[in-house]
């Protein structure tokens, strides 16, 4: 049994929530300088080159990316052989959320009813996922979600027959309506299968998965290449201006589900597609 003080979880939160408001990941930044050199419209080129330049100027003059700093979104995979000390492990994500919005001087975004709406000043609560996992290490993915993209995102509660070009219509059926007001260039998170909830959870994570990683199941590497060709083929472009570059990326996640069902989930982020992943 390894101890972990719940102090070390607060830090680290704290640290990443700051560190993915300011630098986009390095698959994130590799993919968005492909989007430049691939865009074909002038205008599309132009809008590029200004988000460039504003990733360039944020992580130098410590600026946040985005004004919007997003509501922050914690996927945290605990070892089974590990045992938290000196507190409340979901008190510590949340203090570690604070700490890094109030400290870091981060927008803070929530609310604390969704009706009453009145702010909470430290952009808690977190939204927060866990899974046990074997081991004794901790895993956390800190992926802060803005509500322009977020307010996007749809789920689609497809029939068995409606199969994988019913998949393909909902993905681009998502997209299309989302237009500009995603923030394009944007990635595209995708969950397929299990149910009503499942599929909206595994679509926000494949946000986070590494851009540099393949999907380990066959026909959905061919899934996300071919709906990542066709939602360029939309036209919309970065800004929303028109262009050949829509998306920067299409990653899917799939699970076993019923019979008597086809849930579709697809949740979509903007160009800065923010997330910091550490293991402890």
């Amino acid at each position: 049994m390894r101890e972990v003080s719940v102090t070390k979880i607060t830090e680290n939160i704290k640290e990443m929530c700051i560190e993915a408001n300011h630098f986009l990941s390095e698959d994130m930044k590799k993919v968005f300088e492909e989007a430049v050199r691939k865009e074909e419209a002038p205008l599309g080129r132009q809008i590029l080159n200004q988000l460039e330049e504003n990733l360039e100027i944020a992580g130098k003059d410590m600026i946040p990316i985005c004004q919007d700093t997003g509501m922050a979104v914690v996927f945290i995979k605990v070892g089974q052989e590990v045992h938290f000390t000196d507190g409340n492990l979901t008190e510590a994500i949340n203090e570690g959320v604070r700490q890094g919005y109030v400290q870091g001087y981060l927008r803070k975004s929530v609310v604390g009813d969704p009706i009453e709406r009145v702010n909470t000043k430290d952009n808690t609560p977190a939204i927060i996922h866990y899974e046990i996992t074997d081991g004794d290490q901790v895993d956390i993915t800190v992926a802060p979600k803005g509500f322009g993209s977020e307010n996007m995102s749809r789920v689609f509660m497809l029939k068995p027959a409606d199969g994988i070009e019913g998949v393909k219509e909902a993905i681009l059926t998502a997209v299309r309506d989302a237009g500009p007001n995603a923030c394009p260039p944007m990635v595209v998170g995708v969950g397929i299968g299990g149910t009503f909830e499942k599929c909206a959870l595994m679509a926000k994570h494949a946000l986070t998965r590494n851009l540099e990683e393949e999907s380990p199941v066959s026909y959905v590497r061919e899934l996300e290449k071919e709906m990542l060709e066709k939602i360029n083929r939309l036209g919309i472009g970065p800004g929303g201006l028109g262009g050949t570059v829509t998306a920067l990326a299409v990653n899917i996640e799939t699970y076993p589900t019923h019979i008597a069902g086809l849930p579709v989930a697809v949740n979509i982020c903007c160009h800065v597609n923010r997330h910091a992943h550490r293991v402890i």
